[in-house]
């Protein structure tokens, strides 16, 4: 399935190299993505951790902000990780220097909200979706889940209620790292929607 499916990773700032050798390990054919003419070689993107205002400013110096922005609403499949959680929440409690998001995940969320880096920590969480195996999740300065609009849907929470893990439509937004404890399920999740959505396109209708 995955051989075939060409996907990309926002390569403006953040630990893009981890997401892409996770996805290539997948099968996938990986595009680092800094324009738009690459944004519209893919059927689907990653957005990486990182900072999130500094992704937001590059985003639009670059002129990729619009882009994304229309690939979202086209139905273009999008994982967030941390910062690109943040990215992807139609809203942001505590942004700042008028930083934006690309939105398109009915929820807020609120920046830096497990502390400072040297707070990082890992927990095991129970993800439905995914199976009954727990899902190992690094936290590093992650953003959290502070409220649930109605066409988003929740994931997965901390025992204590937070929550950090949002799914719509084609949109998947993760306050953790998956990509840093080797948890490839979520990536699998989004390349299948990629592969669905592909396929979709290509088949002729009767």
């Amino acid at each position: 399935m995955a051989g075939s499916t060409r996907v990309g990773v926002l390569a403006l700032q953040g630990d893009v190299r981890e997401h892409a050798a996770l996805l290539t390990g997948l099968g996938a054919d990986v595009v680092l993505v800094r324009r738009p003419d690459e944004l519209s070689s893919v059927g689907g993107l990653v957005i990486p951790g990182g900072e999130s205002s500094v992704i937001d400013k590059l985003s639009r110096i670059f002129g990729m902000q619009q882009p994304i922005r229309d690939a979202i609403a086209a139905g273009m499949p999008v994982l967030g990780t941390c910062a690109g959680l943040i990215m992807l929440a139609d809203d942001i409690v505590d942004a700042i220097d008028g930083q934006e998001s690309f939105g398109g995940l009915d929820v807020v969320v609120r920046r830096n909200a497990f502390g400072r880096q040297v707070e990082s920590f890992e927990a095991e969480l129970d993800v439905p979706a995914l199976g009954v195996e727990p899902v190992s999740a690094a936290f590093i300065r992650g953003p959290v889940v502070e409220s649930v609009g109605p066409r988003a849907q929740v994931l997965a929470a901390l025992p204590d209620g937070r929550v950090v893990a949002v799914e719509q439509g084609e949109l998947l937004g993760l306050s953790f790292h998956p990509e840093i404890t080797g948890e490839k399920r979520f990536h699998e999740r989004f390349l299948a929607r990629v592969e669905a959505r592909r396929r979709a396109m290509v088949t002729p209708r009767v």
